[in-house]
Parts: C-alpha cells; sequence; structure tokens
C-alpha cells in the first residue's frame, strides 16, 4: 500500500463536478479578475468565520505583510512570534524591515503566552500569534496582554480555517486574521491563493485598495500598492470547496480522533488538546526522539510522511543576519527535531487509515 502524505487529488475527485462546472462558469464569463466571484466568496468567508470583512489577495504570505505594512510597523519597530513558526510569518514582519522577537512555543506548538511579557519592550508594536497545524493559541491570555500593553494582534490563521476558541472562529480576535487558502490548507484553491478577515472598516478599505496597486479605480491611485489580486478562478472554486467545509472538516476529525485512541506505541507522543478549542487539524504531528528512524520505517512501508518544519526560521540561512546560533531557543529546536506529519486529508480510507496506524504501533 501506498499512502500520501496529503492527496491533493483524493479530495478533487470527491468535489470534481461542481469545480468542474464553476471552471468552466470563470472561463465563459470573460471575467477574470476583481468580479463577481471574488466578491462571494469574500462575503461567504467573513461570515463563515464572524467577521465584518474579508478581502481576497494572492497567498497567505501577501495577506501577512500587506497586514504589517498597513498598520504602519516597520523600520525600528519589534513584533512578537513564536519561533517555531513556518519561515513565511517571520517573511511577514521582515519584508516591512521590522523585527521579530521569538518566543518559544507551548506544548500544543502555539506560542506560550505566558512567556510573551518578558519580551515586550519600547519597540514592540504587534504580537503575531500562529495557530500552527489548526490549532488555536491560548487567545484569551494573548488579547488580555495586548490590551494591557496596547499592541496590536495578528493572526495567522494559514492553517487554522473553521478552528475556534472558546467558541470564537481564529483569525477574530484581533486587528486582522490573515489567511493562506494554498492547496494543502484545510480550505485550498488549486493554487496560489490568501486573504484577510478584519472588523475594521477603514483597514478593510487600504487593503482592498492596496492589493490592486493602490487603485481606487482604474488609472487613480492612492498610494503605491501591489499586485496581489486572487483571481475568479480560484475565488470560484473556494466557494465550492466552501459549500462543503464542514465536511471536510469532520472527516479529517474523524482521522485526528482515530489516531489519538488507537495509537498506542510509547515511543510516540501524540499532539495534545487545548481545553474549550475546535482543532481543525491542518496536521496531525505526532513527536519522538527517534523521528528520523520513524520517517525512515514508516516510508519503507509505503507511508508517506513530513517535517513540519525541520528548520527553525531563527537558524535558517535566510535570517542568519539576526545572530541566532543553535541553544536559543531549546524547545523550538526540539520540536524540530522530533516532529512528524502523519497522513491526513479527506478521502482518506478506514484501510489506509488502518495500514498507518498497524504500522506506527509496531515501530520500536
Amino acid at each position: 500500500m501506498n499512502i500520501k502524505q496529503y492527496d491533493f487529488k483524493r479530495e478533487y475527485e470527491q468535489y470534481a463536478q461542481e469545480c468542474e462546472k464553476k471552471a468552466i462558469e470563470v472561463l465563459r464569463s470573460g471575467w477574470y479578475t476583481l468580479g463577481e466571484e471574488l466578491r462571494t466568496f469574500e462575503d461567504s468567508w467573513a461570515k463563515y468565520t464572524g467577521a465584518k470583512y474579508c478581502y481576497g489577495c494572492a497567498s497567505g504570505l501577501d495577506a501577512l505583510w500587506i497586514t504589517f505594512r498597513l498598520l504602519g510597523i516597520g523600520p525600528g519597530d519589534e513584533v512578537i512570534v513564536q519561533a517555531n513558526t513556518y519561515i513565511a510569518s517571520v517573511m511577514g514582519i521582515t519584508m516591512n524591515g521590522a523585527s521579530p522577537v521569538f518566543v518559544e512555543p507551548d506544548r500544543y506548538y502555539g506560542i506560550d503566552a505566558e512567556k510573551i511579557e518578558e519580551k515586550i519592550t519600547p519597540k514592540t508594536k504587534a504580537i503575531l500569534v500562529v495557530h500552527l497545524y489548526g490549532m488555536p493559541c491560548q487567545m484569551d491570555r494573548v488579547v488580555e496582554i495586548c490590551k494591557k500593553h496596547d499592541l496590536r494582534l495578528v493572526e495567522d490563521c494559514a492553517q487554522s480555517h473553521g478552528a475556534t476558541f472558546k467558541g470564537q472562529m481564529t483569525g477574530t480576535f484581533g486587528d486582522v486574521g490573515c489567511f493562506s487558502f494554498f492547496p494543502s490548507k484545510t480550505l485550498g484553491a488549486y493554487g496560489d491563493a490568501g486573504g484577510i478577515v478584519t472588523d475594521d472598516k477603514d483597514f478593510a478599505e487600504r487593503f482592498k485598495v492596496f492589493r490592486n496597486y493602490g487603485s481606487t479605480k482604474r488609472y487613480h491611485f492612492r498610494e503605491v500598492g501591489t499586485n496581489s489580486r486572487l483571481d475568479e478562478m480560484q475565488a470560484g472554486l473556494l466557494s465550492v470547496k466552501l459549500k462543503h467545509f464542514d465536511e471536510i472538516v469532520v472527516a479529517k476529525q474523524k482521522i485526528a480522533d482515530r489516531y489519538l485512541n488507537e495509537i498506542n506505541n510509547p515511543e510516540i507522543v501524540l499532539q495534545p488538546l487545548r481545553d474549550d478549542c475546535v482543532c481543525t487539524w491542518h496536521q496531525f504531528v505526532v513527536k519522538t526522539p527517534k523521528r528520523d528512524e520513524l520517517k525512515a520505517y514508516l516510508e519503507e512501508n509505503g507511508i508517506d510522511t513530513y517535517i513540519h518544519y525541520p528548520i527553525p526560521p531563527h537558524l535558517s540561512e535566510a535570517y542568519a543576519g539576526l545572530g541566532y546560533k543553535r541553544g536559543d531557543f531549546p524547545i523550538t529546536e526540539e520540536y524540530a527535531d522530533t516532529v512528524l506529519s502523519l497522513p491526513m486529508y479527506n478521502g482518506m480510507t478506514k484501510e489506509e487509515q488502518d495500514y498507518v496506524i498497524d504500522h506506527i504501533n509496531r515501530f520500536k
């Protein structure tokens, strides 16, 4: 048996007829950017998350860097962010000339809220939380800290579509929620795609203008913006998948439940669940000091796995200029050395799940 870590085609096949119908509609419409498909998806995603406004853009990274740009965060400013995130989270900060200030993660892989305040300085302007793997961060405490210190709060929701903390959707706690709709995401497009949600009307309008060259109408430019548009094809296909989003989430939750209840190996630490949260399982991550051996063993048996992420941003060559060295963030580095993402996707069969569980339980 050969099992992919994520099977894009398997999920597509479940909605192929609707997706292909929508693709033909978009092609035949003759309108491919900033049209009705985009407005429909933006309205629908805002409503789903509970936010007042949603605007699409070309990618999750664009959602992040544009957000920090429009919040006025730049050279000389600091943004607190967890050290174990994907590098795009950090790029969203540094592309504006601001400096990332790293905080270790907690046992749920999110930012350790109790370690934030010790990193706050007069230069701190914002906190960026990353709801890694679909598990919300401890948002009540983070919101409290932001209010106490008058800081902006940005949420990186690239992996947390539909996840909730105490009944509230991720992306709606702070000033802006930034989403990626990359194909592997729980709500994934069929190419690069991103967007933001916010309750701030002025920010929403500025984002809408900025993503389209800073143009308020054709050939009238309010500011120097960028070209970052969520196109009509991807918006239309996202609307199709949004109709099925709840069933996609439930399907992944059922796989996660099986892993949590049926994987029984003393060498393997399963992902813990934060109280009062709904996790939407972008990834199912296990942890073991024998990670490399486990990965090789599973691959020998036809089971594909990924490492999210083997090199934390502070040790990346791209950020060598920040001056960090191994040992500066030991929890983050331990996670990077021990985590492994198991196969997890909508359309994974019971037999495939059985096969994964059985082989993990046999690992020694």
